[in-house]
């Protein structure tokens, strides 16, 4: 055979025609790779490398016209799975419901405020731009008539505020006290203020307003506070599963007698739930929300406002890093406003671990969203404007996201940022313990050089503090433990008043005996709260160079003017979370003991309450002792079992009835 008749075209192996052979030149090439066929190895590689290519392509033809339509189709696409999605839970929240509804209560009312503000998001999207247009004539009627009225909506404010007053405090005198001092405090800064004249009152007055009516509605009303309980609860609940993770790793053992593998893990817990948070967006949403309503009554900028109201959830140095991109650019009233939001309120991963003492968890979210609208007015009021802000007027602050790729990663990431925390929370106890004790040990020294013992650092402060305690609305007899508390916050750190509280808390409700010779073992239900809301803040001198530290590394050319406000914004974030307790104070409901002769009915006298110590307090104050005979008066009188209870009680408490 000739060689023109051998050749044979070659074509692309990408296309995937089949090649049955090579081009070959020369006889001894071709018999020597030739195989009983004829075909050479490069032949039938190429060969089934082509079929093999072929084969795939065709068996992925479906694959890709599947690609396609759903491209072509994918809104149609979407709003099917979400009609799909909907219906299933629908039928799952109709058969929760259909089941035990009052198990599915919580199940309802995160329901409707999903729907709630679906609804609204459709609506704004929708249908806002012709309702406004509809409104304007309203709108700017209500414009020309504000100058009066705004007048008349203060004295009709007034006015109410002061009748609720004057019959809610007839029963309660106490709570004027409370009230004297929140008059006092604001008077206090407004004397401290940088611009007496550059005031704006309205953002004053807005944000006194709001925090009064946010305390009202979770101290006062039977839905805020049931919302509030259930909230703290499920928080409660929550970060009990930390015990899984700190358990595995450091055994139960630890976790239960240990407070560093007790109490710190629920920090990392915590930080890696509001990683996670963040990354879906959940923390942006909220935040934009409650800054947008700030922003609007109080009319302060957008920049400060979204700060303060990243407070509530994060702390002081991880909240201005939403307004990182504006932080060069902001005036020093600003700055201020910023600081003060910071020093005011507690981060949530550390609020985990004041729950984990046994602090009222209710009370330390109310304290936290009370203190941005307070934090805002008062430090307008301290630090008002006076400069002209480049964000005045700017319709929103875009909040930068996490840089996370997934969930997984944002969650890692949010737990790996804790170990920092965790690490500085127990160096900083042991530091601020240890000079505290060193502390203590040297102020005792002194006083017994002139005979005066039991001198310590705690002491000194309740005295120094005892009047500011007071004017909080602690009792007489409270307000030196109040003090104390108080001091250790400002000079050393909240963590460590909070860990104390939770011991004259724990030993209110274990039924200790009220005083243990001169010094006092618990303080009242008043107290308590009142002192919860007074230490709810990072406003202590450690503080500072937290404060200074972070926000110098986001902005460092505004160094200076950092330094030369936190000073200022330290002592306004003080009196932030003593305006909450103030309010506390004044809207605290005591708590009803109930019936004492039905509890003892049912009670065991092998342990002891503080439900049990009132009731003996109140069988003690009902015993008669006349010519050797013991005698009962009001409802214990007609009981029988009188003495046998009193001599119960005698056997835990000591009273001159026994």
């Amino acid at each position: 055979l000739e060689m023109e008749e051998n050749q044979i075209t070659l074509d692309s192996l990408d296309k995937g025609t089949d090649n049955p052979a090579f081009s070959f030149e020369g006889e001894e090439r071709q018999c020597g790779e030739c195989g009983p066929s004829g075909e050479t190895k490069e032949e039938r590689r190429g060969e089934g490398k082509g079929r093999f290519s072929s084969y795939c392509r065709k068996a992925l033809k479906p694959a890709s016209k599947a690609k396609h339509f759903c491209k072509s189709h994918a809104k149609v696409l979407r709003r099917v799975v979400l009609g799909l999605l909907g219906v299933a839970y629908l039928c799952y929240f109709i058969a929760a419901c259909y089941l035990n509804f009052q198990r599915a209560l919580a199940l309802v009312v995160i329901t409707a405020v999903v729907v709630f503000f679906v609804c609204w998001s459709f609506f704004k999207k929708h249908c806002g731009a012709k309702v406004l247009l509809l409104l304007r004539p309203v709108g700017k009627c209500f414009q020309k008539s504000w100058p009066w009225l705004k007048w008349l909506v203060w004295v009709a404010l007034l006015a109410g505020l002061i009748a609720w007053l004057a019959l809610d405090t007839a029963r309660n005198p106490e709570q004027l006290i409370s009230l004297g001092g929140f008059c006092v405090l604001v008077l206090f800064l407004f004397a401290c203020s940088k611009h007496h004249g550059a005031v704006s009152w309205r953002a004053v007055f807005w944000g006194i307003g709001l925090e009064f009516l946010f305390g009202l509605f979770v101290l006062r009303t039977s839905p805020g506070v049931q919302a509030f309980r259930w909230l703290g609860d499920q928080i409660q609940i929550f970060l009990g599963y930390t015990t899984a993770g700190s358990g595995f790793v450091f055994g139960n053992t630890l976790i239960e007698g240990v407070f560093a593998f007790q109490t710190l893990p629920i920090i990392v817990f915590f930080s890696c739930v509001m990683s996670i948070l963040y990354y879906l967006g959940v923390m942006q949403w909220l935040i934009l929300k409650i800054s947008w309503l700030l922003q609007v009554s109080m009319g302060t900028t957008p920049t400060e406002t979204l700060s303060v109201a990243g407070n509530i959830f994060v702390g002081q140095t991880e909240a201005p890093l939403l307004i990182r991109p504006y932080l060069g650019d902001m005036t020093l009233s600003e700055i201020h406003a910023v600081m003060t939001g910071g020093f005011s309120t507690i981060a949530g991963s550390v609020m985990g671990a004041y729950i984990s003492f046994g602090i009222d968890a209710a009370s330390l979210i109310a304290a936290s969203v009370m203190a941005a609208p307070c934090a805002l007015a008062m430090s307008k009021l301290v630090y008002p404007e006076v400069q002209e802000s480049k964000f005045k007027g700017k319709g929103n602050v875009q909040i930068t996201s996490g840089e996370e790729q997934n969930i997984l990663e944002a969650a890692s990431n949010g737990a790996a940022a804790s170990v920092g925390l965790v690490a500085n929370i127990a160096a900083n106890l042991i530091a601020f313990l240890a000079v505290l004790e060193f502390i203590n040990a040297a102020v005792r020294w002194f006083g017994e050089m002139v005979d005066i013992q039991g001198l310590t650092f705690q002491v000194i402060l309740s005295y120094v503090l005892m009047p500011v305690a007071f004017l909080m609305g602690a009792d007489w007899e409270d307000s030196p433990v109040v003090a104390e508390l108080l001091g250790i916050k400002i000079f050393l750190n909240e963590f460590v008043a909070y860990q104390q509280l939770s011991t004259y808390k724990n030993n209110r409700l274990s039924g200790l005996e009220e005083w243990d010779g001169n010094r006092k073992q618990w303080i009242s239900e008043r107290a308590e709260s009142i002192t919860t809301f007074a230490l709810c803040g990072f406003a202590n001198l450690s503080s500072i160079g937290i404060m200074l530290g972070g926000l110098s590394s986001m902005a460092p050319n505004r160094k200076g003017d950092f330094a030369s406000v936190v000073l200022r914004a330290l002592l306004t974030g003080i009196c932030v979370s003593m305006l909450n307790a103030c309010l506390a104070g004044l809207l605290h409901v005591p708590t009803e003991v109930g019936d004492c002769v039905a509890f003892f009915n049912t009670a065991n006298f092998s342990s002891t309450s503080y439900t049990m110590y009132t009731c003996c307090k109140q069988l003690f104050g009902s015993s008669v002792l006349e010519n050797g005979t013991l005698s009962f008066t009001g409802s214990w009188a007609g009981q029988a079992e009188s003495v046998l209870w009193l001599t119960e009680c005698c056997g835990h408490y000591n009273h001159t009835s026994c």
